[in-house]
Parts: structure tokens; sequence; C-alpha cells
């Protein structure tokens, strides 16, 4: 089953700098935490705080491609977690026909964000994110606020942390 969930808020992983994109279900139950790229956080901050530049950055390009194209990005979906490792597919409607694009959800969210496009997340993704362990007793990361989770995040230490992929 697909979960819609909201970007709640960028943090950053105080081991080794890294951004982590949280997402969190339309009831503010569940969250998923997703480490990403540099570029990808800028790109996906830049959207949500409504800057707009000058010149089309990499996700600008890609959605002015597609719209040119005559297609439309109608969904991302967040469909597996293997190996500590996130898979999105972009769902693209073009004409009678339904295309499923291969992205990183980074890259997906960043898109999904400038056309408006809803994010889904697949529930088992969901359960598997729920295992992500780490050493300091954090408790349910649902319950944080946005500005609580992001402080929590960002006086963990390096050793309270695990290895994640982007």
């Amino acid at each position: 089953m697909l979960i819609e969930m909201n970007v709640f808020g960028l943090a950053i992983d105080p081991s080794a700098g890294t951004p982590i994109v949280i997402l969190k279900d339309q009831e503010g139950k569940r969250a998923v935490p997703i480490w990403i790229g540099l570029f990808e956080a800028s790109a996906i901050a830049t959207q949500l705080e409504k800057i707009a530049l000058s010149r089309p950055m990499t996700h600008d390009l890609t959605r002015n491609i597609i719209e040119s194209l005559d297609a439309r990005i109608t969904r991302i979906v967040i469909n597996d977690l293997r190996n500590n490792t996130f898979f999105a597919v972009i769902h693209l409607d073009k004409g009678d026909r339904e295309l499923l694009i291969d992205a990183r959800p980074s890259d997906a969210i960043a898109l999904a964000l400038r056309v408006e496009a809803p994010i889904f997340v697949d529930e088992k993704v969901i359960d598997k994110s729920m295992e992500i362990h780490f050493t300091k007793d954090i408790g349910d990361i649902n319950k944080y606020t946005k500005e609580e989770l992001q402080e929590l995040l960002e006086n963990l230490t390096p050793e309270d942390f695990g290895k994640y992929k982007m």
C-alpha cells in the first residue's frame, strides 16, 4: 500500500555532514528519513523556500524538458529500501501512456516539489526505515516537531549513527 507523504524538513547528519530529507505522512504519525546529496538538498531547499534563480538548475531544466514534451509528472513513489539505499520511480503521463522512470528519491522529490506532484512511499519502505537504529535512544522519531527533530539530529555524535548510503 502506498502512503502519501510530504517533505517535513531537511536536517544534517552530524557524523558525515550529509543532508537528510525527512518525509512525514499526512497525519503526522510516521516519518521516513532519507540521506541525500548536498546538491539535491539544495534543490529541495530552494523549492521549499520558493527561491527564484536567474537560470534553471538541473531539476528545473528536467521539469522544463518534460513539460516541453507534453508529458507531466503525476506522482513519485519511493518503492524500495535495500542495503540502506532508497529507490524511487517517477510516474510520467505522455498522452495515453504512463512511463515509469527509475530515480534517486532525492531527485524525484526535487522534481515532485517543482510540479506539485504527490509523493508516495510504499508501506514496506516505511516499515524498513523504522528499523534504522541509532545507538543513542531517541525513541520514536515520529513524536518530534520539525524543530525538535532537527535539533536532535544536529546534536547526535558520529557514534550515534550507522552507515547509510545516498
